[in-house]
């Protein structure tokens, strides 16, 4: 059984985050392990409290499931500050992980802020030892600190985003994924030589909340199986796309989405 590890923050509404990353994973029949970066108290109207972990407890986290278990593809999500995401590298680096996805949560669905500023610097060495960053338009126009209008504009942003990420990088080639969800359900992947476009269907719901933790962590699985980058995109957002049609509605907001839409009730 393959073994998927999510770093990111705790979801108390179980829609994003952690929460949202090992119904995913489990939903592929892989092994799900977590290293939490902070525990948010949350549900589908908004954010209420953050309490950030300690970079020590984090890196210990994620050691122990690297020293025991073994990790076979790993996704980042919410880390927070840069204490985080330098710690999170350094325990990375040390044990040369390998399939990498960078989701680079920045702003909550509802608006919340889930970075700090001091944490942007630090991300881009991130970006550099990992093999995929998956912005939505928001973060990849912050990140590029230009606006995204259209197809073309995505474009231009994922060469720019790569260009600087291998500069950091000494060579590692770390692909860009900008997620064009809120634009015309298209995302635009730019691996260092050509651009792909995976295109899908346009659901009209409220219920989206976590969708962009479900795609980076479906991506992470799909990886540990063995399918190329294009490949593991197309099925991610398949799962993405048939997660939302039969999405959950629970709360009074933003609701989730149903990552157990392909896995049968035993009662």
């Amino acid at each position: 059984m393959k073994k998927i590890l999510s770093i990111a923050g705790l979801d108390s509404s179980g829609g994003a985050g952690i929460g949202a990353d090992i119904k995913t994973i489990t939903a592929h029949k892989m092994y799900a392990m977590s290293a939490i970066s902070a525990i948010t108290a949350q549900n589908t109207l908004g954010v209420r409290a953050i309490m950030q972990a300690s970079a020590q407890i984090l890196s210990e986290q994620i050691s122990a499931c690297f020293d025991d278990m073994g990790v076979d593809a790993l996704k980042t999500g919410m880390l927070f500050n840069a204490e985080l995401v330098n710690a999170v590298i350094k325990t990375l680096k040390k044990y040369q992980a390998k399939n990498i996805v960078c989701d680079p949560v920045m702003i909550a669905t509802s608006g919340a802020k889930l970075l700090q500023d001091d944490a942007i610097d630090a991300l881009w060495e991130l970006f550099s030892i990992s093999d995929i960053i998956t912005p939505n338009l928001s973060e990849a126009s912050f990140l590029a600190k230009c606006e995204i209008k259209n197809l073309s504009d995505m474009k231009n942003v994922a060469k720019a985003l790569h260009t600087r990420i291998l500069n950091k990088s000494n060579g590692k080639n770390c692909a860009v994924l900008i997620k064009g969800g809120h634009l015309d359900a298209c995302d635009v992947l730019f691996d260092g030589k050509n651009f792909n476009e995976f295109k899908s269907e346009k659901i009209h719901t409220k219920n989206t909340h976590g969708t962009g933790c479900t795609l980076s962590s479906a991506i992470a699985c799909a990886l540990a199986s063995g399918l190329d980058l294009p490949k593991s995109i197309s099925h991610a957002k398949n799962f993405v796309l048939n997660a939302i049609k039969n999405d959950i509605n629970i709360g009074k907001g933003c609701g989730a989405i149903n990552h157990c839409y392909n896995i049968q009730a035993p009662f």
